[in-house]
């Protein structure tokens, strides 16, 4: 049996979806203006974005972090355990997804509901989901979510809009602080000095693997029997220990053919 399901050519890992839900959600969910969602291909930051906007949020307060986990936070759109919590939520809402352009509730292209979008080097995010899925012994090896190419491509396309803000994880990484800036702006937030040192204290790669709120150690046996390390290195040219000589020339062939038509400096990573 497969451990995927399979909707609009994209596969999902059976666990948390549901073909219903997800054609609801493309169909039938409303975005309001104020939320912001954070979205990504997997493996790209997702966590490490999600934890800086819950700080921008108390101003650098690490108390809700520290106290409530990291998917009630910024619930997943597209599961179905946090689904109906996202329609009965109050004001405001923070929503995290890797959903592909084309399944996308198509609400939010009609609303002024902000996205945060993080591309990775697609070189470390192929070394990271492996090392990920390979934990979750449930899953077979397909590529959850689609093609990172067609992902990337897709949402691309909105980076010129006002409600979208294109990151990189490479940038995020080199400088930081400017980057939480960057977001704070988007967001129509201000942070005194202090405010932003505690955003970037607490959102350090140290701080989330030593926090069970943000590091997924509160995950079940069931879901992980071999136990889930979400936080494993956050460094960037991991893939430089991984592929070989020949596999990075014939990654960067397929790369420029796949990509083309972007500019470069979109892409300016190690």
């Amino acid at each position: 049996m497969s451990d995927y399901l399979w909707f609009e050519g994209i596969p999902f890992p059976i666990i948390e979806y549901e073909k219903e839900i997800i054609e609801e959600i493309h169909n039938k969910f409303v975005f309001r203006d104020e939320d912001t969602v954070i979205l990504t291909y997997p493996k790209s930051g997702t966590n490490w974005l999600i934890e800086i906007v819950c700080l921008i949020q108390t101003k650098g307060d690490p108390n809700w972090i520290q106290s409530v986990p990291i998917w009630d936070r910024s619930p997943w759109l597209e599961s179905q355990g946090a689904y109906p919590l996202l329609i009965n939520k109050e004001g405001p809402r923070l929503i995290t997804s890797h959903l592909p352009f084309h399944i996308f509730p198509k609400s939010f292209f009609s609303s002024k509901a902000k996205i945060i979008y993080v591309i990775r080097n697609p070189r470390d995010v192929l070394v990271s989901g492996y090392f990920f899925w390979t934990m979750l012994s449930t899953l077979i090896p397909t590529v959850a979510y689609g093609s990172w190419f067609e992902h990337t491509r897709a949402w691309l396309s909105m980076r010129e809009r006002d409600n979208f803000l294109l990151l990189s994880y490479e940038d995020i990484k080199k400088d930081t602080k400017s980057t939480i800036k960057k977001i704070c702006d988007f967001l129509g937030k201000k942070l005194e000095p202090d405010e932003l040192d505690m955003v970037f204290k607490y959102s350090s790669f140290q701080a989330m693997k030593e926090n069970k709120m943000s590091n997924y150690s509160l995950i079940t046996e069931d879901m992980a029997p071999n136990g889930l390390d979400l936080l494993r290195k956050g460094t960037t040219g991991d893939w430089k220990n991984h592929f070989t000589v020949a596999q990075a020339e014939a990654f960067d062939k397929v790369f420029q053919e796949k990509m083309a038509g972007f500019p470069l400096g979109l892409f300016l990573w190690e």
